[in-house]
């Protein structure tokens, strides 16, 4: 069964959010703190999904997520938060999130988010072999990206990002379009979420992030692959 963890401190909201994820046909593992939250993960390496609450006493999500991304790259990992404020937003992306829920936010809302995540660590690795475009080469097998010859270590999120960039060489995407093959067509959420993956993205890939290479920003429109 596709196994889901849910840290939250309020049980209220952890029961609303547990068993709407439950009759979505998910095995949800829940946790109230975040020293909890890292246990059950060492105890269910099968967890492909997290959602944290960033608001916790003692470790808060944004550390959680950083001890997460530490040791895992291919879980995703969405933050909770009851506040709306951009850098929340932002800072949970940077620290290695894949996604962002505002409370309070709709059971077909939260699904959908958890869905969408789930179809993307649960892809199958695909065979083709590799995508190479100097300095980079794509194993589309194994999902890695070396730079140089030099293993760079990427998200789910961000392994998706490249590659679309990757396969469409010198092609002005606009924002909706890589939402679109990113994230999904039935995706609910906010253009913000690209750039800030892209922001994140950089700083792995170019040799100077303020003032990127590879990944260049088409003003008022979205982004292009110059390798």
């Amino acid at each position: 069964m596709k196994k889901v963890l849910v840290l939250e401190d309020e049980s209220s909201i952890r029961s609303f959010i547990v068993i709407n994820l439950r009759r979505a046909g998910y095995d949800v593992i829940e946790a109230e703190s975040g020293e909890e939250a890292l246990e059950k993960l060492q105890q269910n390496p099968d967890i492909r999904v997290a959602l944290l609450d960033i608001m916790l006493p003692g470790i808060d999500g944004f550390e959680v997520c950083r001890r997460i991304r530490a040791t895992n790259l291919r879980i995703g990992i969405i933050m909770l938060t009851a506040r709306s404020q951009e850098m929340d937003k932002v800072t949970g992306l940077m620290t290695g999130a894949d996604d962002y829920v505002t409370k309070p936010f709709s059971p077909a809302e939260l699904t959908a988010r958890v869905d969408a995540l789930m179809r993307r660590s649960g892809m199958a690795e695909e065979m083709s072999g590799q995508l190479t475009q100097p300095p980079f080469v794509l194993n589309t097998r194994n999902r890695t990206l070396e730079k140089d010859g030099r293993r760079i270590k990427l998200t789910q999120m961000e392994y998706a990002i490249m590659k679309m960039f990757m396969e469409n060489p010198g092609k002005a995407l606009s924002r909706e379009e890589i939402l679109d093959l990113v994230w999904g067509r039935d995706y609910f959420g906010e253009l913000k979420i690209v750039d800030v993956n892209i922001r994140r993205l950089r700083l792995k890939i170019e040799d100077n992030a303020t003032n990127p290479t590879y990944i260049t920003t088409v003003w008022g429109y979205g982004y292009k692959w110059d390798a």
